[in-house]
Parts: structure tokens; C-alpha cells; sequence
């Protein structure tokens, strides 16, 4: 049970949760008139996205290990496959236990939030998430795993910011305003900065093994600046969103988790040893947590 608990890996469940928390702060101080808050529809959509990143655990746990990509070098978590903790036969097994329970729960979320306006946005909904459950599984498997060719960073963009936010939005208020791209954003970015914190710790092993992540791509020092530039963006968006949408100057209370940001792109700049960036990973999703908590009270009150 406890290598199941740590492939899982519940540090990563914040996050993932983040664009859920939003979407739905949003919906909850939204004016529109279609469709409003409803606890029922942010308790399954978060429940979905549970699903979906254990989901992505599991599956990058697997590909990584049959593709060879984790090597006894290896400087972050544990991995379960890798390791002989759990065989890959369990592992598919789960992969496939968290795929229908995705779809089980993903389901359940759409009929409720579409219960009376009609099949159309019913079915479209699902081929996002047959899409989501797709991604989660490509990301390090198949013949071609996008994630192995550098294009990670544009699917957590994708499905942490605009996907997340934008479509649990909509699942609240059945609207959508083309201005919540710049928060919706924000969250992307950040989300991906996690990532790339991921790739610049692993950017010795994976030039050795193939794994052309953006890091391994550009090299240390341009790595560096990319996470910057994620995070200086990141801000940037949520600010336009606030002054473009003449926020009160409680609209501007996630400012305060602003310095977290900053000590992170220092502390990724000034890393000596790869192993120094697994607190970073923990300590940026934990700051993008309490941006989406002090952004959502900036909407409420």
C-alpha cells in the first residue's frame, strides 16, 4: 500500500487541483446569468482531476520505466516500476483501474452540469476528457510519447490552465468570457514551471537517455531563463486580468503570494545540485495553491 500511496504521488494532487479551485472561484463570483456555483459540479470536477492525475502517476511511472528512461542516476522520487516496489503487470493494472474511474467520475460530472441543455455540449465534454485520459497516458507512453519530445510543457499549459479553468467555468455557468484566458493562464504557466523544475533537475539523465525535454533542448543557463520568464508571465497575466476587469483592490490580494514566485526563480537560478530542486517542485505548486486561494477572495469579496 505504501508504494501504491507514493506512485500515486500526493504532492502533485495540489496542483493539479488548482485550476479546478479557480475555474470554480470564478464561476462562484461571476454576474452571468446562465448558470451558477454549484458545489456538487466542484466536488466531482475535482474528483475527476484526482482521478486523472494519479492517472498520469501511474502511467509516467510505467513509461519511464519500460522505456528505460529511469536509470539508477535517477535524483528524484522513488519510482515504483523502476524499483521492483510494484511489477508492471500491477502497474497496467492500475493505469487501466484509474482510467475507468476517470471516465466513471468524468461522466457523472457532465450529466450533471448539463442535465437540462441538451447532448450537443454533453458529448463535446467527453471527447475532452476521453482527450484528458489520453494525454495523461501519452505523456511517456506509446511509440511516440509526447513527453519524451519536449511537449509536456504545452499539454500542462493546455490542460492545468486553459482546459481546467476555462472548462470548469463553463461546467458552473455554461458561459464563457474570452478575458478568463489571462488567469486561466497564469495558472498554466506556473503549473508548467513545475514541470520545468522537473526537467532542469533531470537535465543530466535525460540527454542520456533520449528525453528531449525544453531544458535538455536548451541547456542549463536558457532553462533558467525559460522558468523565469514562466513565472514573470504568470504574474503578468493575473495582473492584466485584474486591471482590465477594473478589480477593487481586494481583486489585487494574490499579490502577496507574488515574493514566493521570486524566491523560486532564485532558488532554481542558484541551485548547485540537482537533488536541491525536489523542495522547489513542492514549494512553486504550494505557492500556486495559495495564488488560486488569495486570486479566488480577491473574486468574492
Amino acid at each position: 500500500m505504501k508504494s501504491w500511496i507514493a506512485a500515486a504521488r500526493p504532492r502533485t494532487l495540489p496542483l493539479a487541483l488548482a485550476s479546478i479551485i479557480l475555474g470554480s472561484f470564478l464561476a462562484a463570483g461571476s454576474s452571468v446569468s446562465v448558470g451558477h456555483f454549484s458545489w456538487q459540479i466542484a466536488l466531482l470536477a475535482a474528483l475527476t482531476t484526482i482521478f486523472l492525475q494519479i492517472l498520469s502517476n501511474f502511467a509516467n511511472d510505467y513509461g519511464d520505466a519500460v522505456s528505460g528512461k529511469d536509470t539508477e542516476l535517477r535524483v528524484g522520487p522513488r519510482r515504483a516500476v523502476a524499483t521492483g516496489d510494484i511489477s508492471k503487470e500491477a502497474m497496467m493494472r492500475g493505469i487501466v483501474l484509474m482510467s475507468v474511474l476517470s471516465l466513471v467520475s468524468g461522466i457523472l460530472l457532465l450529466v450533471v452540469a448539463f442535465f437540462n441543455a441538451g447532448p450537443k455540449l454533453f458529448w463535446f465534454f467527453l471527447v475532452l476528457g476521453l482527450l484528458s485520459i489520453a494525454a495523461a497516458i501519452g505523456y511517456t507512453n506509446g511509440k511516440r510519447p509526447y513527453g519524451y519530445a519536449g511537449f509536456g510543457d504545452i499539454a500542462v499549459l493546455i490542460f492545468f490552465g486553459w482546459v481546467g479553468v476555462l472548462g470548469t467555468y463553463f461546467l458552473h455557468t455554461l458561459s464563457f468570457s474570452p478575458i478568463l484566458l489571462l488567469p486561466a493562464t497564469s495558472v498554466g504557466l506556473f503549473a508548467t514551471g513545475v514541470l520545468n523544475i522537473n526537467n532542469i533537475r533531470d537535465i543530466e539523465t535525460d540527454t542520456m537517455t533520449g528525453k528531449r525535454s525544453i531544458p535538455a533542448r536548451l541547456g542549463l543557463p536558457l532553462a533558467i531563463r525559460y522558468h523565469w520568464g514562466l513565472l514573470i508571465t504568470g504574474m503578468f497575466c493575473a495582473v492584466a486580468y485584474s486591471f482590465l476587469t477594473d478589480a477593487p483592490v481586494q481583486g489585487y490580494l494574490y499579490v502577496l503570494a507574488f515574493p514566493l514566485f521570486i524566491l523560486n526563480g532564485r532558488a532554481v537560478a542558484s541551485h548547485k545540485r540537482p537533488a536541491e530542486l525536489n523542495a522547489r517542485l513542492g514549494q512553486l505548486a504550494l505557492s500556486t495553491l495559495l495564488f488560486v486561494i488569495l486570486f479566488g477572495i480577491g473574486q468574492l469579496f
